[in-house]
């Protein structure tokens, strides 16, 4: 099913708003930036906009950041109420990402580093509540990390992009090495190998030996 992200701007672009302009920090007498409310208040209106044009029946999800990684900036707390209030206006999901706001960040990185942001999210306003999926992003690179994370309920979904960049067969070659047999792993081939039986597990090609995997 064909789906569509809206990318929030509430902390990339109105962060770096409210550092530089007192109107973004203290709002204006329209109603845009300031308070929570003031600053949601532009990213809500683009996000209404598509979705009305968007088939109801397609999912639109919405990428936040959780943190500036900054004194001042957004964050746990309002990451919370900024994906409520999506969740409020029809989000079917929310992809919880953080910082790159200000060149003097700190974000500590490390392995999964962002999921505690996505685990806060998905079990205060997530499918219990809203019913929407909470997306965990960030360092996520071995199919043990996603598991986990998916058994423990810290995220309805697991999203990967360096590791797809390292090994862009990433997701063929973790279901070949769990042995998943699941209708989604027959996409990675439109054949059998030669001499091959087509009533087999799906092959899968590697690029390390241009041979076939089973």
């Amino acid at each position: 099913m064909l789906g569509l992200t809206c990318w929030n701007c509430i902390a990339r672009t109105d962060t770096c708003c409210r550092r530089s302009s007192r109107r973004c920090r203290t709002g204006g007498p329209d109603g845009y930036g300031g308070s929570l409310e003031g600053r949601l208040r532009f990213p809500l209106e683009v996000f209404d906009a598509v979705r009305a044009v968007w088939p109801a029946e397609r999912p639109m999800t919405v990428r936040i950041s959780a943190t500036d990684w900054h004194d001042g900036g957004v964050d746990a707390d309002e990451a919370v109420e900024i994906a409520r209030a999506f969740a409020e206006h029809g989000a079917d999901g929310i992809d919880v990402s953080t910082g790159q706001v200000v060149s003097t960040e700190k974000p500590a990185y490390g392995r999964s580093y962002q999921t505690p942001y996505a685990d806060r999210i998905r079990n205060e306003i997530g499918r219990r509540k809203y019913g929407i999926a909470v997306i965990a992003v960030g360092a996520i690179s071995s199919y043990d990390d996603v598991n986990s994370l998916l058994l423990a309920g810290r995220a309805d979904l697991c999203a990967l992009g360096r590791t797809h960049l390292y090994d862009p067969q990433w997701t063929l070659h973790a279901a070949v090495e769990q042995d998943y047999t699941g209708p989604a792993a027959a996409c990675g081939h439109s054949s059998s190998p030669p001499g091959g039986d087509s009533s087999r597990q799906p092959a899968v090609r590697t690029r390390r030996n241009r041979g076939w995997r089973w």
